[in-house]
């Protein structure tokens, strides 16, 4: 979710279908492009349910890794389930990793194309009728993709991992909330404008990595959601996840979803960061080992209640 990792070169699908490889590696064909994913079916289960796990912001791999922050967090995330008889689908976003995309401009990117390529995955996933549960989890901005698509296809749940519950623009500004006022007073009004529906123009140096004029129709288009708003359109078992110690999505975030959708399950995980791992501090300089550690495993207790959860879906 942090600000500046939300940019991904990507563009819209049309009309996908999907082939095997021997490795269960998957490939969702588009009218503009090849996406890349991992198919992850337990030995031995018939028709087990299946997840489909979304990514967070900015330049993310199936694997939950960037170029320069390597944790593991969301293929740790399908070992786990496989280990609990879970089948599991993650994929690499548009223009990362195996899913790079030839002469792709990123001006065309909107909030949408993220919705579209789990629309696609989770349509393929539900026609094959391999699975017995079809559910949609997201992690951090991955979260409202997931949500979204629940609002839009029949699935059987949804999780929200380090999820929002309040519109992107409200998140940044509260990001940049230690920041010194003059650069508050340099960011809000163009945050301001874009929600309002406007371009900018002359963007100072300073300000390029958060307003370049080929993220800002991305980042209009996301600022269109409100996702306490939009979790109130699901009529299924929902369930919200979140850290303690999250430094980049807060628990109040977590408690928004919870009150705009009652019949959510909350589960806040005590020392729990943004990746998923144990970290006990909330302290920023402190957790950045964290986020580039592949080895450190996900949080004990984080497995529990999505097992859980998976399992009382009727």
């Amino acid at each position: 979710m942090h600000i500046f990792r939300f940019f991904a070169v990507l563009s819209f699908i049309f009309a996908p279908t999907v082939c095997f490889s021997a490795e269960k590696e998957v490939v969702l064909e588009t009218a503009s492009g090849s996406l890349h994913g991992s198919l992850r079916i337990p030995d031995g289960q018939k028709h087990p349910p299946v997840v489909l796990i979304i990514s967070g912001s900015g330049p993310t791999d199936g694997n939950g890794n960037q170029q320069k922050m390597q944790n593991n967090s969301l293929q740790m995330l399908a070992d786990s389930l496989e280990k609990e008889g879970v089948a599991s689908l993650r994929y690499d976003k548009r223009g990362v990793g195996a899913s790079k995309i030839e002469n792709l401009d990123a001006r065309t990117l909107t909030f949408e194309t993220f919705v579209q390529d789990a629309e696609g995955w989770m349509e393929w996933l539900k026609k094959e009728k391999l699975f017995s549960k079809y559910i949609v989890a997201g992690h951090s901005e991955g979260s409202l993709v997931a949500l979204l698509t629940a609002t839009r296809i029949k699935v059987d749940g949804f999780i929200s991992i380090a999820g929002a519950g309040r519109p992107i623009h409200d998140i940044i500004k509260e990001q940049l909330n230690e920041q010194p006022q003059q650069i508050k007073d340099l960011v809000y009004p163009r945050l301001d404008t874009l929600q309002g529906g406007d371009t900018l123009s002359g963007v100072p140096t300073v300000l390029y990595a958060l307003f370049n004029p080929a993220v800002q129709p991305f980042l209009m288009s996301w600022m269109k959601y409100d996702p306490s708003a939009e979790i109130k359109k699901l009529s299924i078992p929902v369930l919200i996840l979140q850290g303690s110690t999250d430094i980049q999505v807060a628990v109040k975030d977590a408690e928004a979803l919870k009150s705009a959708y009652p019949a959510a399950e909350l589960k806040i995980i005590d020392s729990m960061n943004h990746i998923l791992k144990f970290f006990p501090s909330r302290d920023k300089q402190a957790q950045v080992s964290s986020y580039n550690d592949p080895n450190l495993p996900l949080h004990q207790s984080l497995m529990k209640p999505i097992i859980t959860f998976i399992k009382s879906i009727k």
